[in-house]
Protein backbone atom coordinates (compact mmCIF):
# COMPACT_ATOMS: atom_id res chain seq x y z
CA UNK A 1 0.00 0.00 0.00
CA UNK A 2 1.32 3.83 -1.22
CA UNK A 3 0.40 6.88 0.67
CA UNK A 4 1.49 9.67 0.81
CA UNK A 5 1.38 10.84 4.73
CA UNK A 6 2.30 7.84 6.65
CA UNK A 7 4.91 4.96 5.80
CA UNK A 8 3.11 0.89 5.85
CA UNK A 9 5.62 -1.96 6.63
CA UNK A 10 4.87 -5.40 7.32
CA UNK A 11 7.49 -8.08 9.55
CA UNK A 12 5.68 -11.10 9.70
CA UNK A 13 2.87 -10.88 12.38
CA UNK A 14 3.50 -6.94 13.04
CA UNK A 15 2.39 -3.96 11.43
CA UNK A 16 4.07 -0.99 11.21
CA UNK A 17 2.17 2.67 10.65
CA UNK A 18 4.15 5.63 10.37
CA UNK A 19 3.40 8.91 10.76
CA UNK A 20 5.35 10.62 7.56
CA UNK A 21 5.47 14.23 8.35
CA UNK A 22 8.06 15.06 10.31
CA UNK A 23 8.58 18.57 9.30
CA UNK A 24 5.70 19.62 10.20
CA UNK A 25 5.47 17.26 14.00
CA UNK A 26 4.06 14.68 12.16
CA UNK A 27 0.51 16.69 12.45
CA UNK A 28 -2.75 14.95 10.96
CA UNK A 29 -3.99 16.69 8.17
CA UNK A 30 -7.00 15.96 6.05
CA UNK A 31 -5.01 13.40 3.66
CA UNK A 32 -3.24 11.78 6.74
CA UNK A 33 -6.48 11.39 8.34
CA UNK A 34 -7.92 9.25 5.75
CA UNK A 35 -4.60 7.25 4.96
CA UNK A 36 -4.61 6.58 8.41
CA UNK A 37 -8.60 5.11 8.16
CA UNK A 38 -7.82 3.61 4.69
CA UNK A 39 -4.81 1.94 5.75
CA UNK A 40 -6.21 0.34 9.45
CA UNK A 41 -9.63 -0.56 7.34
CA UNK A 42 -7.36 -2.94 4.68
CA UNK A 43 -5.56 -4.20 7.16
CA UNK A 44 -8.83 -5.08 9.29
CA UNK A 45 -9.68 -7.10 6.05
CA UNK A 46 -6.46 -9.60 6.04
CA UNK A 47 -5.47 -12.24 9.10
CA UNK A 48 -1.74 -12.29 8.76
CA UNK A 49 -1.14 -8.87 10.94
CA UNK A 50 -1.73 -9.74 14.26
CA UNK A 51 -0.52 -6.58 16.14
CA UNK A 52 -0.37 -2.82 14.47
CA UNK A 53 2.81 -0.56 15.99
CA UNK A 54 1.83 2.88 15.46
CA UNK A 55 4.81 5.49 15.35
CA UNK A 56 6.03 8.92 14.15
CA UNK A 57 9.03 9.52 11.97
CA UNK A 58 12.25 10.84 13.21
CA UNK A 59 13.23 11.01 16.96
CA UNK A 60 11.88 13.99 18.46
CA UNK A 61 7.39 13.86 17.58
CA UNK A 62 5.49 11.51 17.94
CA UNK A 63 2.55 13.99 16.82
CA UNK A 64 1.93 17.50 17.88
CA UNK A 65 -2.14 17.55 16.70
CA UNK A 66 -3.50 18.44 13.61
CA UNK A 67 -3.97 21.16 10.83
CA UNK A 68 -6.94 21.76 8.79
CA UNK A 69 -5.19 21.58 5.51
CA UNK A 70 -7.52 21.69 2.48
CA UNK A 71 -10.23 21.95 4.75
CA UNK A 72 -13.33 23.88 3.31
CA UNK A 73 -14.73 27.14 5.27
CA UNK A 74 -17.27 25.72 6.69
CA UNK A 75 -18.87 24.64 10.32
CA UNK A 76 -20.17 21.82 9.08
CA UNK A 77 -18.21 18.09 8.29
CA UNK A 78 -16.55 19.19 5.47
CA UNK A 79 -14.82 21.80 7.36
CA UNK A 80 -13.68 19.61 10.12
CA UNK A 81 -10.68 18.04 10.51
CA UNK A 82 -11.85 14.18 10.87
CA UNK A 83 -10.00 12.91 13.77
CA UNK A 84 -12.91 10.74 14.70
CA UNK A 85 -12.19 8.77 11.32
CA UNK A 86 -8.72 7.84 12.94
CA UNK A 87 -9.79 7.07 16.46
CA UNK A 88 -12.99 5.19 15.60
CA UNK A 89 -10.76 3.06 13.03
CA UNK A 90 -8.45 2.05 15.55
CA UNK A 91 -11.12 1.10 18.08
CA UNK A 92 -12.94 -0.94 15.39
CA UNK A 93 -9.74 -2.46 14.57
CA UNK A 94 -10.06 -6.46 15.88
CA UNK A 95 -6.48 -6.18 16.47
CA UNK A 96 -3.92 -4.65 19.31
CA UNK A 97 -2.72 -1.17 18.22
CA UNK A 98 0.68 -0.16 20.02
CA UNK A 99 1.70 3.31 19.98
CA UNK A 100 5.20 3.54 20.29
CA UNK A 101 6.10 6.94 21.27
CA UNK A 102 9.11 8.38 19.84
CA UNK A 103 8.99 11.71 21.04
CA UNK A 104 6.35 14.81 21.77
CA UNK A 105 2.39 13.46 21.94
CA UNK A 106 1.11 16.90 21.78
CA UNK A 107 -2.82 17.64 21.59
CA UNK A 108 -4.37 15.18 19.55
CA UNK A 109 -1.19 13.64 19.22
CA UNK A 110 -1.50 12.07 22.91
CA UNK A 111 -5.47 11.93 21.94
CA UNK A 112 -4.20 9.17 19.06
CA UNK A 113 -1.56 7.49 21.56
CA UNK A 114 -4.88 7.28 24.10
CA UNK A 115 -6.70 5.59 21.75
CA UNK A 116 -4.35 2.85 20.84
CA UNK A 117 -4.66 0.02 23.04
CA UNK A 118 -1.02 0.33 25.07
CA UNK A 119 2.01 3.11 24.75
CA UNK A 120 5.71 2.65 24.82
CA UNK A 121 7.32 5.83 25.68
CA UNK A 122 11.06 6.61 25.12
CA UNK A 123 12.52 7.98 28.19
CA UNK A 124 12.59 11.64 26.82
CA UNK A 125 9.33 11.13 25.42
CA UNK A 126 6.74 14.69 26.40
CA UNK A 127 2.81 14.24 26.72
CA UNK A 128 0.47 17.38 26.63
CA UNK A 129 -2.78 18.39 26.11
CA UNK A 130 -2.90 22.42 24.61
CA UNK A 131 -6.96 22.84 23.45
CA UNK A 132 -7.49 25.44 26.21
CA UNK A 133 -4.41 27.16 25.44
CA UNK A 134 -4.08 27.24 21.66
CA UNK A 135 -8.19 28.13 21.11
CA UNK A 136 -9.20 24.06 20.58
CA UNK A 137 -10.75 21.33 22.74
CA UNK A 138 -11.16 17.76 22.38
CA UNK A 139 -14.76 16.58 24.14
CA UNK A 140 -14.96 12.90 23.02
CA UNK A 141 -12.18 10.74 22.85
CA UNK A 142 -9.46 13.07 24.69
CA UNK A 143 -11.44 13.67 27.67
CA UNK A 144 -13.43 10.24 28.20
CA UNK A 145 -10.17 8.18 27.46
CA UNK A 146 -7.95 10.45 29.55
CA UNK A 147 -9.99 10.13 32.91
CA UNK A 148 -10.16 6.09 32.10
CA UNK A 149 -6.68 6.41 32.34
CA UNK A 150 -5.79 8.87 34.84
CA UNK A 151 -8.70 9.40 37.10
CA UNK A 152 -11.85 12.41 36.92
CA UNK A 153 -9.95 15.06 38.75
CA UNK A 154 -6.25 14.42 37.39
CA UNK A 155 -7.57 14.31 33.47
CA UNK A 156 -9.39 17.77 34.42
CA UNK A 157 -6.32 19.25 35.57
CA UNK A 158 -4.39 18.27 32.51
CA UNK A 159 -7.03 19.66 30.25
CA UNK A 160 -6.98 23.22 32.34
CA UNK A 161 -3.73 23.32 33.46
CA UNK A 162 -1.89 21.62 29.74
CA UNK A 163 1.01 20.82 31.97
CA UNK A 164 3.84 19.25 30.02
CA UNK A 165 4.38 15.62 30.79
CA UNK A 166 7.78 13.73 31.44
CA UNK A 167 7.37 9.82 30.15
CA UNK A 168 7.98 8.44 33.61
CA UNK A 169 5.65 10.93 35.02
CA UNK A 170 3.13 9.66 32.60
CA UNK A 171 3.98 6.17 33.58
CA UNK A 172 3.34 6.87 37.49
CA UNK A 173 -0.19 8.34 36.60
CA UNK A 174 -1.44 5.23 34.22
CA UNK A 175 -1.28 7.27 31.09
CA UNK A 176 1.15 5.30 29.45
CA UNK A 177 2.29 1.38 30.19
CA UNK A 178 6.21 1.36 29.55
CA UNK A 179 9.05 3.70 29.58
CA UNK A 180 12.57 2.34 27.69
CA UNK A 181 15.47 4.09 27.13
CA UNK A 182 15.42 6.22 23.90
CA UNK A 183 17.85 4.01 22.01
CA UNK A 184 15.86 1.01 22.43
CA UNK A 185 12.41 2.01 21.38
CA UNK A 186 12.36 0.74 18.50
CA UNK A 187 13.33 -3.09 19.78
CA UNK A 188 11.49 -3.01 22.96
CA UNK A 189 8.50 -2.03 20.83
CA UNK A 190 9.18 -5.28 19.10
CA UNK A 191 9.55 -7.25 21.89
CA UNK A 192 6.47 -5.77 23.08
CA UNK A 193 4.38 -6.51 19.84
CA UNK A 194 5.56 -10.21 19.67
CA UNK A 195 4.65 -11.29 22.63
CA UNK A 196 1.29 -10.05 22.08
CA UNK A 197 0.92 -11.75 18.36
CA UNK A 198 1.45 -14.93 20.18
CA UNK A 199 -1.91 -14.96 21.90
CA UNK A 200 -5.46 -15.84 20.85
CA UNK A 201 -6.45 -13.56 18.11
CA UNK A 202 -10.01 -14.20 18.48
CA UNK A 203 -9.46 -13.97 22.38
CA UNK A 204 -8.12 -10.26 22.30
CA UNK A 205 -10.51 -9.47 19.53
CA UNK A 206 -13.00 -10.12 21.89
CA UNK A 207 -11.51 -8.67 24.75
CA UNK A 208 -10.84 -5.48 22.74
CA UNK A 209 -14.81 -5.54 21.71
CA UNK A 210 -15.50 -5.76 25.52
CA UNK A 211 -13.56 -3.37 26.45
CA UNK A 212 -15.29 -0.56 23.60
CA UNK A 213 -18.94 -1.67 24.00
CA UNK A 214 -18.34 -0.01 27.26
CA UNK A 215 -18.01 3.78 25.67
CA UNK A 216 -19.60 2.42 22.52
CA UNK A 217 -23.54 1.75 23.27
CA UNK A 218 -24.93 0.20 20.02
CA UNK A 219 -22.00 0.69 18.00
CA UNK A 220 -19.62 -1.21 20.42
CA UNK A 221 -22.30 -4.04 21.20
CA UNK A 222 -22.76 -4.54 17.64
CA UNK A 223 -18.72 -4.98 17.21
CA UNK A 224 -19.49 -7.73 19.57
CA UNK A 225 -22.38 -9.36 18.87
CA UNK A 226 -22.28 -9.06 15.11
CA UNK A 227 -18.40 -9.05 14.05
CA UNK A 228 -17.39 -11.85 16.78
CA UNK A 229 -20.50 -14.04 17.92
CA UNK A 230 -22.69 -14.11 14.78
CA UNK A 231 -20.09 -15.48 12.33
CA UNK A 232 -19.78 -18.53 15.50
CA UNK A 233 -22.86 -19.35 15.40
CA UNK A 234 -23.72 -19.34 11.88
CA UNK A 235 -21.61 -22.55 12.41
CA UNK A 236 -23.45 -23.83 14.93
CA UNK A 237 -26.07 -27.10 14.51
CA UNK A 238 -28.60 -24.80 15.85
CA UNK A 239 -28.31 -22.62 13.28
CA UNK A 240 -27.28 -24.58 10.36
CA UNK A 241 -30.82 -26.92 11.36
CA UNK A 242 -32.89 -23.67 11.41
CA UNK A 243 -31.78 -22.83 8.47
CA UNK A 244 -32.35 -26.11 6.73
CA UNK A 245 -35.62 -26.56 8.36
CA UNK A 246 -36.95 -23.00 7.04
CA UNK A 247 -35.60 -24.03 3.44
CA UNK A 248 -37.27 -27.29 3.70
CA UNK A 249 -40.62 -26.17 5.14
CA UNK A 250 -40.40 -28.66 7.91
CA UNK A 251 -40.40 -28.16 11.96
CA UNK A 252 -36.68 -28.03 13.04
CA UNK A 253 -35.61 -30.57 15.41
CA UNK A 254 -35.03 -29.35 18.85
CA UNK A 255 -32.67 -31.81 20.22
CA UNK A 256 -29.76 -29.52 17.77
CA UNK A 257 -30.39 -26.36 19.19
CA UNK A 258 -27.78 -25.40 22.02
CA UNK A 259 -25.48 -27.65 20.14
Amino acid sequence: MSYDTIIYEEDGPIGTLTLNRPDDGNMFNLTMCHEIRDCLNEVRRETRTRVIVLTGAGDQFFCVGGRKDEMEDSLLYAGTLPTLEMYETIDRLQKPVIASVNGFAVGGGNVLQMVCDCTIAKESAVFRQVGPMVGSFDAGYGTWYLEDLVGKKKAKEIWYRNPKIPAREALELGLINKVVPDADLKEETLKFALEIAERGSFALASIKAAFNARHGGVSGLSRMAHDLLLRAYLETDESLELASAFTERRKPDPSKFGA
